[in-house]
């Protein structure tokens, strides 16, 4: 079954009509193998080729057809333990076999074999006599009719025969549920009279009378599914056993497309039409789409392709390298593939396999995310993995939980998607194998919010561009060609009002390196639109352009013209800026929610007929700002700007995770120690700083904020073993959290502060809650550990100084208690807070922070200080005094997210919390 011999008479044809698609196709393909596959390497390097390698239903092995046996030039099969590479023979080494499989339970296997034909001896020998002159023809498949297909109990090593008709029975597989085989026979060739047509094409190829047929896992109740003419073959379940999927060619073997069909063969679908041979598709575990082998691109250049199970995308190219890729399979939880390619050195075909970005798939075939299900192996680890635990905080512990949290099945934990799902059940889980009580809501351990997953233009935007307030002689500019509103813009009517140039729209304090950067000096915006560049200045030092980046993004633009006063924020890209579209898009971002201030962006030549008014010309006053010169600003005279701005908002729901030590005590006020679980997906929401080469591949997130989390983890297990020892008796309970929404504005926590403890949005959370804890970005010891929130309570420079001199971590501590982390959400209900930090570095927010990455000692010495520090919280009867501090106009943290004086909802539609 590896390659049918017509295959190979084919290359030979040449069609013109295949090349006229493979040009139609070329395009589509160009770069989807280096964003679906990633860690390619060769499996299979024994023998003279390999293939047809499947996954059992666990993973934990892969049966496999390999020409190696002593004696024997044909195929045999063997069975590969994943954990080890043992690998051990399970056919009979006698004869071909082909196409194993191996049933649920893991006991036995099935595989098709011709060791009963008498005359198996015979054709081996002969075969060896022909290759040693040299004669083997090219590479084929023959459809012995002595081929049987054989169930071996691999503890027993009982071989039984399942079916013993005449012809050519393989291609066999269970069903998921191990009741049912599905497989592939001509059988009716040799039991039932043929048309001389049939007769004539059958002695030629005898794949022409193959179809599908179903019996049950003991070889009884055999029916036939199938019965067009032509080659039906190679049949595979769906995952969750309700469809099977197999291949369709026509008469004549020159062409075949992909079929699904019910589980009982009924409701037969085509569900690809490339006009070429496209064959061994296979199901992905979340049977959401296919993966098959097609030889549209030229007769000896097979390559992967993707369709979605109903066929109503167009397939999308999944491989791009010259030479054979086929048979391809996912593993169980989906995060591998394994294939039949000869693109290795000694090009005959081995098994190759590579992890799969399943989330780069399903946006190449514009489908949703996949929700959890039981082939997820890392959903549910519960009291097992944390068997695998020691009560101390230990370094191995926390690179468990962390590479847990920042695998590829994670993919990357965006809150509303299945990575988020997957996490928050995972640290569920684990809360409850500890034995901690459920503190979510209904009796579980999650609390669901909403929030804007993402805006759209609404019907009523409009654009007009006047002589001073004068809206009657006003140019319209058309939406989406010459202007279209920001995601992060204020909704309503803004104007008429006049314009004020700003330049880049940077207001940048004054660091130690770097003077301060004011494109606000000298200038009166209130109620009156600023129009800004859209980046930073292009040709000022490395040094300065990181200082200036920080303040540049444009939700801190909109802010800072929101604090001067602004009615609103016009940006234009720039003629020196170089960019493709000059119109930013309305994406997804951790900016969707309101800013405060109307905010828009128009083109070049609309921002030119405006600086015009003034006397300029937008590449003059461009070139001048990229010198790094602070120029002043410009009041445009005789412009007028009226807008109308209506943004429609996607909502989702997103969860927290939340347990409970309980203390036994009744109001006794709790501790609260969390951490944000949620991280960037793939990065294309926004707030990525993925390099051009690392877009839309899935940003791990272990630093920010796995490590937070993991470290969350251990010190619930160490607090909780504390007091199952009696060595800690509470005083207080102990509410553990990992927040979901961080990333998009501290959503999670924030939802969690307004509810608690009774939903009525209380102004302050004391004496409920008398200290909160937070763990963000805890991964990359270097230097120093920052402890934030220091002023929050007098409390705390006492409680570090004594615990920290048993751990003898090096700490810079900061008053600041205004942070761009979930402390905040806290803080502001006056509750005293302490937030420990690692620092920013050069991996934050893209794909490369990754959990290899991290000082997992470093972590264990983190969450050992934080977890003492909340062990003397909890056994005292004096809650922490509460210090309240003004808040700063500008907050920074080492170039994170930064907020100007206030803090944004972002996701719930309102300005400020």
């Amino acid at each position: 079954m590896l390659v049918r011999s017509k295959l190979f008479r084919l290359y030979l044809s040449l069609p013109a009509l295949a090349f006229c698609l493979a040009g139609l196709f070329a395009k589509d393909g160009d770069d989807h193998e280096k964003s679906l596959l990633s860690n390619t390497r060769q499996l299979i390097f024994e023998g003279v080729r390999s293939g047809e390698g499947y996954f059992s239903r666990d993973g934990s092995q892969l049966i496999f057809q390999s020409e190696r046996e002593p004696g024997n030039p044909f195929f045999q099969i063997y069975l590969m333990d994943m954990a080890t590479g043992d690998t051990r023979r399970v056919s009979p080494g006698q004869g071909r076999t082909t196409c194993g499989w191996v049933h649920p339970s893991n006991q036995k296997v099935l595989f098709a074999s011709t060791h009963l034909d008498p005359g198996a001896q015979e054709k081996q020998k002969k075969e060896y006599e022909v290759r040693a002159a040299g004669k083997a023809k090219s590479y084929g498949w023959d459809y012995d009719e002595y081929y049987d297909i054989f169930e071996l109990d691999l503890k027993s090593g009982q071989l039984r025969n399942l079916t013993t008709a005449r012809g050519y029975d393989a291609e066999g597989s269970y069903s998921p549920d191990g009741k049912t085989i599905a497989f592939a026979s001509n059988r009716e060739a040799y039991s039932s009279p043929m048309t001389e047509k049939d007769k004539s094409i059958f002695e030629k190829d005898a794949s022409y009378m193959m179809d599908i047929y179903l019996m049950n896992a003991d070889g009884s109740n055999v029916r036939r599914v199938t019965s067009e003419k032509g080659y039906d073959g190679g049949p595979f379940f769906s995952w969750d056993g309700s469809k099977i999927c197999w291949r369709r060619f026509n008469e004549d073997g020159s062409k075949a497309e992909i079929f699904v069909m019910d589980a009982d063969g009924s409701n037969q679908k085509r569900i690809t039409s490339l006009d070429a041979m496209s064959w061994a598709p296979f199901f992905h575990p979340s049977d959401d789409y296919l993966i098959f082998a097609t030889n549209i691109h030229g007769f000896t250049n097979f390559e992967l392709y993707l369709v979605d199970a109903e066929g109503k995308s167009q397939p999308v190219r999944a491989t791009n390298t010259e030479g054979f890729d086929g048979l391809p399979v996912f593993s169980p939880d989906g995060k591998r593939l394994v294939w039949t390619s000869n693109r290795g050195l000694g090009r005959n075909a081995q098994l190759f396999a590579a992890d799969w970005n399943d989330a780069e798939a399903r946006r190449l075939l514009n489908l949703g995310p996949a929700q959890p299900s039981q082939t997820t192996s890392a959903a549910s680890p519960g009291s097992s993995v944390v068997a695998k635990t020691q009560p101390a905080i230990n370094a191995d512990d926390l690179k468990l939980y962390v590479g847990a949290l920042a695998s590829e099945e994670m993919a990357g934990r965006l809150t509303g998607t299945k990575g988020e799902m997957l996490a928050t059940t995972y640290v569920a889980d684990v809360f409850k194998g500890l034995g901690l009580a459920p503190a979510g809501v209904g009796g579980s351990y999650f609390q669901e919010f909403e929030f804007t997953a993402g805006v759209s233009p609404g019907p009523k935007n409009r654009l007009s561009l006047g002589k001073d307030k004068d809206a009657k002689a006003a140019e319209e500019p058309k939406l989406d060609t010459d202007w279209r509103p920001l995601g992060l813009s204020k909704t309503g009517e803004f104007g008429p009002a006049p314009v004020v140039f700003a330049g880049y729209g940077i207001s940048a304090p004054k660091s130690e390196a770097n003077e301060a950067y004011d494109s606000y000096s000298g200038l009166d915006v209130k109620d009156k639109w600023v129009l800004v560049f859209r980046f930073l200045p292009e040709d000022v030092s490395p040094e300065v352009r990181q200082h200036l980046s920080r303040f540049s993004n444009l939700r801190y633009k909109a802010m800072a013209a929101r604090e001067k006063g602004a009615l609103g924020l016009i940006v234009t890209s720039g003629p020196r800026s170089k960019v493709k579209e000059q119109l930013i898009r309305m994406t997804f971002d951790a900016s969707l929610a309101g800013s405060g201030v109307a905010a828009l962006s128009i083109t070049d030549e609309l921002a030119s007929k405006i600086v015009a008014a003034a006397g300029k010309t937008l590449e003059q006053l461009q070139a001048e700002l990229d010198s790094g010169k602070q120029v002043p600003g410009i009041v445009v005279p005789g412009v007028s700007v009226q807008a109308s701005i209506d943004i429609l908002h996607e909502k989702k729901k997103g969860r927290n995770v939340l347990a409970r030590l309980d203390s036994g005590l009744t109001n006794p006020g709790a501790v609260v120690i969390g951490a944000h679980i949620d991280h960037l997906g793939d990065g294309a929401g926004g707030n990525s700083l993925a390099k051009e080469e690392e877009k839309g591949k899935p940003h791990y997130g272990a630093d920010d904020n796995a490590s937070g989390t993991a470290s969350m983890l251990e010190i619930a297990q160490y607090l909780t073993d504390r007091k199952a020892k009696g060595q800690l008796t509470p005083k207080r309970d102990v509410i553990f959290a990992a927040w979901s929404g961080e990333e998009l504005g501290l959503i999670g926590s924030t939802h969690f502060a307004q509810s608690f403890p009774d939903g009525k949005g209380r102004a302050q959370l004391t004496p409920e809650i008398i200290a909160y804890l937070n763990l963000d970005m805890v991964g990359r010891l270097d230097k120093n550990l920052i402890l934030q929130g220091v002023g929050s309570s007098s409390i705390w420079p006492k409680e570090i100084e004594r615990r920290n001199a048993v751990i003898g971590l090096p700490l810079v501590t900061q008053n600041e208690s205004y942070l761009p982390t979930d402390a905040t959400a806290f803080y502001i209900k006056k509750v005293p807070i302490l937030s420990a930090f690692t620092g920013a570095h050069e991996d934050y927010h893209s794909p490369r922070d990754t959990a290899d990455k991290l000082n997992y000692e470093g972590i264990q010495k983190i969450a050992r200080l934080m977890g003492l520090i909340a062990e003397s919280l909890v056994a005292s009867d004096q809650a922490p005094d509460y210090k309240e501090m003004e808040k700063p106009k500008d907050v920074q943290a080492g170039g994170r997210r930064v907020y100007l004086g206030t803090i944004p909802d972002f996701g719930q539609g309102s300005d400020v919390v």
